[in-house]
């Protein structure tokens, strides 16, 4: 507020009044949620007929491929724009090169072929980082217990283009590796994939609370060590608008910033300094606490998780990742 508007005073102003009936209530609201912000993540596994809990969030399931389509498809129809494809890769393809990353008929690639042959106008986002597939469970290539860059840049670049084959509409790199931006850029670009955009993630930090994805995808048990040489540091800001920064200049269509909930602050940020397409991921750990407490009857579950996406929207997200997106079309839907 301004010298030149002297803050007014009661009686005359009733902060109250606008606050008085639902319709007006709708007509000043000043943060909307709609089913355009959403993005919802999907777990697939192999096998027919299979629709398997993650124990570890509850309302998740992983869905086999001729399930996908019908679930998707759902997704659709509440008006949902775009799903977020993680597999849960079977231990026995798992390699300390993460070779099944790059095979063109892997989980991944066939879910987005049922996806599209099932829901053809949906988006399809695809996860680019190696934890699914490599036997050390880290984002990239170990070697001699070092995390390598470049080599792991070659890799994503081929996990990248096996993707946008497959019909891939955005792909996702989460690895944080440095460089990975331009490079997957080139790589689509060389391979006639022009039109394929990238979300980068470009702000992922070493973060707690990722347990139960790692769970989803079957990583957990795998992982040797941390992530924190190559995921930030939860301290840092600063460094944030860097990486953001680089993404950008390497190529990035969009970016994102995950965790969510503990890093509004990094999301605000990250908005007002480069007013790009800007997302926030409802991580597993931030979902699973709202649901799991509403199962228990600690809190109202739709209402707590409404309110969880405005303050994405808040911070200057244009759309949020959330594994509860197909509840909150549907809360949206019943008005």
């Amino acid at each position: 507020m301004t010298d030149s508007f002297p803050p007014a005073r009661f009686p005359a102003t009733r902060m109250r009044r606008n606050r008085r009936t639902d319709w007006l209530r709708r007509l000043v609201r000043e943060t909307q949620v709609t089913v355009d912000d959403l993005i919802w993540p999907v777990f697939v596994v192999d096998g027919e007929s299979q629709r398997v809990p993650v124990e570890s969030m509850p309302g998740v399931d992983r869905l086999s491929c001729d399930l996908i389509g019908e679930a998707v498809g759902q997704a659709w129809g509440l008006g949902i724009p775009m799903v977020a494809i993680f597999p849960y890769t079977d231990d026995n393809l798992k390699t300390p090169d993460a070779r099944e990353a790059v095979n063109p008929d892997n989980l991944v690639c066939r879910a987005v072929c049922a996806i599209k042959d099932s829901v053809p106008d949906i988006g399809v986002m695809c996860d680019v980082a190696l934890d699914p597939f490599n036997s050390d469970g880290h984002d990239g290539i170990v070697q001699d217990g070092i995390i390598v860059n470049d080599g792991s840049v070659d890799v994503l670049c081929q996990q990248a283009l096996v993707q946008a084959q497959a019909g891939c509409d955005v792909i996702a790199p989460s690895d944080m590796m440095d460089g990975r931006i331009g490079a997957i850029r080139a790589a689509l670009d060389g391979d006639g994939f022009e039109h394929v955009a990238i979300m980068s993630y470009a702000a992922k930090y070493a973060s707690g609370f990722y347990d139960p994805f790692r769970d989803a995808v079957g990583s957990g048990d795998a992982l040797k060590g941390d992530k924190k040489t190559y995921q930030m540091d939860p301290g840092n800001t600063d460094e944030a608008l860097r990486e953001v920064a680089l993404d950008i200049a390497e190529g990035a269509d969009m970016v994102m910033v995950k965790p969510g909930l503990p890093y509004l602050d990094v999301v605000w940020r990250v908005k007002e300094s480069f007013g790009m397409p800007t997302f926030a991921y409802n991580v597993s750990g931030e979902y699973a606490m709202l649901r799991g407490a509403g199962e228990a009857g600690r809190l109202d579950y739709p209402k707590v998780l409404m309110e969880t996406l405005a303050a994405f929207k808040r911070a200057g997200a244009d759309g949020i990742l959330t594994y509860g997106a197909v509840d909150a079309a549907n809360y949206l839907k019943s008005g």
